[in-house]
């Protein structure tokens, strides 16, 4: 099955006030169990993979199985390259089938960003893939990309226009405080900020690093305008603890079958909470 883009998805969530969540996976285990509560819950959802997730599964394996899922069930579902910077890397992946990018081109120049934007964009909108592109940078790491305090920086709202109309960018991520991996503190996000951008821009806009952010912070940024939360720390801790949990219990133990299965349900647990928060169930 050819695969979707994410254009109506979010578009349908701007006007319906809701988000939908997009799952970073990386393996059939955990793509299998966020499809599956998805479809339970009637959400739609978006299926995220890092570089480093593309190279440890494959993008012929990772396309094939999302393929395989939207053949199995009847909701909105995207396979998305989550903070790709490599635009050949991009570029065969569209052409592979996947039908959503985000290229990462944030800790360029902003005229740097610009013009890489627009490269992935002019390719990929032929492919009719959807590209969503971030301003501003967000502290800690996502997959090989780090980004220290000294170097984070806030999504400038006048920027944020110029942006939009110089890239042609479907969905823009926006960086209003939050941060990749987990929190030393609670987190401080600027709504402020976010409301003059939501004001001032049309496409939908996207929350990063949402795991480990109180779920009353992550509702309000959605009632003021984001329409797509990234989750992916708060689905590999409890994932990976069942399953240490399971050896430790069962040292004996060399079963994938058995093992996985404690960690898919924790991971349920979370996919189950994260739509809901999302309020996205019920949207497909």
């Amino acid at each position: 099955m050819k695969l979707h883009n994410t254009k109506k998805m979010l578009l349908d969530a701007q006007a319906g006030h809701y988000a939908v969540p997009a799952f970073n996976i990386h393996n059939l285990e955990t793509l299998s169990t966020v499809v599956e509560t998805a479809a339970e819950m009637r959400s739609p959802v978006i299926i995220a993979a890092t570089p480093s997730t593309v190279a440890y599964a494959g993008k012929d394996y990772l396309i094939a199985l999302v393929g395989a899922a939207m053949e199995k069930y009847d909701i909105p579902m995207s396979f998305h390259l989550d903070h790709h910077e490599d635009v050949a890397d991009i570029e065969d992946t569209v052409a592979a089938g996947c039908r959503s990018v985000m290229i990462d081109a944030s800790k360029l120049p902003y005229e740097e960003n610009v013009k890489k934007v627009q490269q992935v964009v002019a390719f990929s909108h032929t492919c009719h893939a959807t590209v969503e592109a971030e301003l501003g940078r967000l502290v800690g790491q996502e997959d090989n990309v780090v980004v220290t305090d000294a170097d984070k920086a806030y999504t400038n709202p006048d920027d944020a226009v110029r942006y939009v109309e110089e890239t042609g960018i479907d969905s823009l991520a926006v960086a209003i405080g939050t941060a990749h991996g987990l929190y030393k503190g609670r987190p401080k996000l600027d709504f402020d900020r976010l409301k003059e951008i939501r004001s001032r821009v049309s496409v939908p806009l996207v929350l990063h690093g949402a795991s480990d952010v109180p779920d009353e912070l992550v509702e309000k940024a959605i009632s003021l305008g984001i329409t797509k939360v990234n989750i992916a720390t708060d689905l590999k801790i409890p994932f990976a603890n069942a399953v240490k949990e399971f050896f430790k219990e069962h040292p004996e133990a060399n079963d994938p079958r058995k093992y996985m299965t404690p960690g898919k349900q924790a991971m349920k647990e979370v996919v189950i909470h994260k739509i809901k928060v999302c309020g996205s169930e019920g949207r497909a």
